[in-house]
């Protein structure tokens, strides 16, 4: 028999720590004396062996004693699953020390797939049992989610150095998106889903006519005076109508939904399958134009960021327009209880300064190297943010 003293002095493991295992029933002695005292045998030993194997494998105390607990527990069992687990633990930490090795030798090539994505992949299996309905609302079936899962698997180096990069450690992306399954981006997303399907379904008697009447020509000019005034009708009844238009960020959403009749091809084909060929483009093109005048604040500032290109991204008039971005992101972050990366603005610069997609998108948008130059005003406001 050996005293709790003993027993820490043997193991490592804390007097405190011990006492604590004892009062949630994990670890109990084997006997206490008269005096009070614990009191620890072989077989409490190995039971305490078996719980620092699991903890060395990050599962908590709460589901230890669940698992050791079992009537179907099986010690033999247990210790060769244990050892294939810290086996792939240990390959894990090799591949992490000699990554560590190579950038100290100054190695400029970086990999990310030594990182460990389980708590990333943990977040969205748990999404899918405690909300079966959102994701099946979300993505049709479970089984169309676990198929997602699975492509994601396919890019798990890139998630991971994506992560890494925007938010600090796989652990606190894992966060982010745990917490952003609890935001109110799929209430939003819902909302929006209600509208396009009752102008699809013509369930809204107003908009109904209205757009019936705006697609009845497109031969028509869509920035003709007629024409505007049915966009007006048709934006105001919208936003006075449906709450998702009504909130803080409403104006943001309802100019997204106005790029959908221009962009996303799933849209594009319903609307011109319900109104005629060419009908999602003339639609997008009048409310568009009808919104030239009244754009978001987030959309207007950058047409202000990039309306002189040969202007310097670093220059006290560009980073006060980069600061009011920052701003009105964080707003609308807020607003939705969306987390933001630790690394947010310089992750994004990045995006804007190597991404192909990033530079065809934004240079058709805004002009001929905008892409780069919006890059290189947000890495700069990044890198002065830390200072």
């Amino acid at each position: 028999m050996r005293t709790v003293k003993q027993v820490s002095d043997l193991t490592g493991i804390s007097v405190r720590s011990l006492h604590y295992y004892d009062e949630i029933g994990l670890l109990k002695p084997s006997e206490i004396t008269e005096a009070g005292y614990r009191l620890y045998d072989d077989e409490a030993l190995k039971a305490l062996q078996q719980i620092l194997f699991f903890k060395e494998l990050d599962i908590s105390l709460k589901d230890v004693k669940e698992i050791m607990g079992s009537p179907y527990f099986d010690k033999m069992e247990a210790l060769e699953n244990q050892k294939k687990l810290l086996l792939v633990k240990r390959k894990r930490l090799d591949d992490l020390i000699e990554l560590i090795n190579k950038t100290l030798k100054g190695e400029s090539e970086m990999s990310f797939k030594e990182f460990d994505m389980s708590e990333y992949y943990k977040v969205l299996e748990d999404f899918k049992t405690e909300h079966e309905d959102k994701v099946i609302k979300m993505y049709g079936s479970i089984e169309k989610y676990n198929e997602r899962i699975e492509k994601i698997k396919t890019k798990e180096e890139e998630i991971a150095k994506m992560a890494i990069k925007e938010h600090g450690s796989i652990e606190k992306f894992a966060e982010a998106i745990k917490k952003n399954f609890d935001s109110d981006m799929f209430t939003l997303s819902e909302q929006v889903d209600k509208f396009k399907k009752d102008c699809l379904e013509g369930r809204h008697p107003r908009l109904r006519e209205l757009f019936g009447k705006i697609t009845k020509d497109l031969s028509k000019d869509p920035t003709s005076k007629e024409i505007q005034e049915i966009a007006g009708e048709i934006t105001t009844t919208a936003k006075m109508d449906y709450e998702v238009f009504k909130t803080a960020i409403g104006d943001d959403v309802w100019y997204s939904n106005v790029q959908l009749y221009l962009v996303y091809p799933e849209w594009i084909e319903s609307i011109n399958e319900k109104y005629g060929s060419g009908a999602a483009k003339f639609i997008g093109e009048a409310l568009k134009f009808y919104l030239e005048d009244k754009l978001p604040k987030s959309v207007i500032l950058y047409k202000n960021l990039t309306a002189d290109l040969s202007k310097d991204p670093s220059s006290k008039e560009i980073q006060q327009i980069v600061e009011e971005i920052a701003t009105e992101t964080k707003k609308s972050s807020d607003f939705l209880k969306v987390e933001m990366g630790e690394n947010h603005w310089e992750y994004t610069a990045e995006q804007y300064l190597s991404s192909s997609i990033y530079e065809k998108v934004m240079d058709k948008k805004y002009g001929k190297g905008a892409a780069k130059f919006i890059g290189k005003a947000l890495k700069f406001y990044a890198e002065n943010m830390k200072k």
